[in-house]
């Protein structure tokens, strides 16, 4: 019985001690981290995709700020995370070379106003947190965080080194959703040659549906001839035949985009 009770021991501490190889090892992946910013006295809960090896790349990390889509919206501080980039980053956890900032806009609200301000703050956060480099900052989002990438491209025209909207527009898409636009050139008699006159230094990619009913596809169109027409130098637009208004799959899967965002450095 003793000799049987030692073997059992012996078992335990075996197990415990690569238990205990593998804690201190860590996982050898990126993950998400939780944090939170205050901004006009409000907290709001964000999360951090942050790569494997990322201490040892201080300085050096390129840092993504992720705008969701009207169906993430709320203050759980994690819905964000599960449509659109967050699917990417988990499938591509081992690999994935940046920093990602996934803020969240409160519940039937937009991308614009405070909301842009608190983006902003977590993406700050981030950048000095994690020492991020701040010359390649990049700007993507999907559906109404398309319009949102819009906003804050146009209320901060020199800080990114490229942007990417997806299924994003110009005009409110429906009568129903009359707060969703681009708010910096809602006045100007034409606002796509306006958008184009602004950004036309930054490097663009554009991503939409040619099928997509929620958002039509023809402001992303006129974007295109507009950014043309003022001589912008990289400004591409991808639109996917066969594709509805879930173009952002596709997008975030395509090497394509990623290998000539992170060549982009402001």
């Amino acid at each position: 019985m003793a000799r049987q009770r030692a073997g059992w021991w012996m078992w335990v501490v075996a197990v415990l001690a690569m238990s205990g190889c593998a804690t201190a090892r860590g996982p050898d992946t990126g993950h998400f981290v939780e944090r939170s910013v205050t901004v006009d006295g409000h907290v709001s809960r964000y999360q951090v995709f942050v790569p494997r090896n990322a201490e040892a790349q201080r300085g050096a990390l390129p840092v993504v700020l992720f705008l969701h889509g009207s169906g993430e919206r709320g203050s759980d501080g994690h819905r964000q995370t599960t449509a659109g980039l967050g699917p990417h980053l988990r499938e591509h956890a081992r690999d994935f070379p940046a920093l990602v900032v996934l803020p969240q806009a409160p519940a039937d609200q937009e991308w614009a106003g405070v909301n842009n301000r608190i983006a902003l703050a977590a993406l700050d956060a981030t950048l000095a947190e994690f020492g991020a480099d701040p010359a390649r900052q990049y700007l993507t989002g999907m559906s109404m965080g398309g319009y949102g990438s819009w906003n804050i491209a146009l209320e901060h025209p020199t800080r990114f080194a490229a942007i990417v909207p997806v299924c994003g527009a110009v005009l409110a898409p429906r009568a129903v959703r009359a707060t969703l636009f681009v708010e910096p050139v809602a006045g100007e008699a034409d606002p796509y040659a306006a958008m184009a006159a602004r950004l036309k230094a930054t490097p663009i990619w554009m991503f939409h549906g040619a099928l997509d009913d929620v958002v039509l596809p023809d402001d992303d169109r006129r974007l295109k001839t507009a950014f043309d027409r003022a001589g912008a130098k990289d400004v591409r637009y991808t639109e996917y035949p066969q594709g509805n208004h879930n173009a952002w799959d596709a997008t975030y899967a395509d090497a394509a985009m990623w290998e000539w965002l992170f060549a982009q450095k402001r």
